[in-house]
């Protein structure tokens, strides 16, 4: 009977083991300062294919919050632009949610456009979001930058990147 014990207590350390192995979230998160203004200022996605959530809190219309995200020739550019699905952020029209702006390594601008409000339950957090815009595209190599400007106050998340996988996120405290 001892032995079919501690078959049982080696077999329980093992899958609780395995388990604490699994990713305890679906996006890493980025919370942005008010310091980051600008994409130079802002942090530095080292890998842009790995899932980030990058948080964004605006107090005044005008203010903005940017960050960059780099990829390598062939990476596939994955964005995704989301809003907690409670008040205020779910009752403001699409012109009063802060305005995503992507420049591409080349200089070609991209607005994202709102194109849906998709309930997302995450599971990990255990929020329900609204999808509001995705863009999914093979990408230039180099860093992208990402600048949202608020018209209100509100938060946002913007979803970059697929890969389950930890990444790197620099900020340069030099300047």
């Amino acid at each position: 009977m001892r032995r079919n014990q501690a078959k049982r207590l080696i077999a329980a350390v093992v899958a609780l083991t395995l388990f604490c192995l699994v990713p305890a979230s679906a996006h890493q998160p980025v919370v942005l300062l008010d310091s980051d203004t600008t994409p130079a200022a802002g942090p530095l996605l080292v890998d842009g294919t790995v899932s980030f959530a990058i948080r964004a809190a605006f107090n005044k219309a005008g203010q903005k919050k940017a960050f960059r995200a780099a990829l390598l020739e062939g990476d596939q550019l994955d964005v995704q632009y989301l809003i907690v699905d409670k008040r205020p952020e779910n009752r403001l029209k699409n012109s009063k949610l802060p305005q995503l702006v992507i420049t591409s390594p080349s200089g070609k601008r991209t607005v994202m456009k709102f194109t849906e409000r998709t309930a997302f339950f995450e599971k990990w957090g255990r929020v329900n979001y609204l999808y509001l815009g995705r863009l999914s595209e093979v990408g230039e190599a180099g860093v992208y930058s990402f600048v949202a400007t608020a018209r209100t106050k509100a938060e946002i998340t913007i979803a970059v990147g697929v890969k389950e996988i930890p990444g790197e996120v620099s900020r340069d405290t030099a300047g």
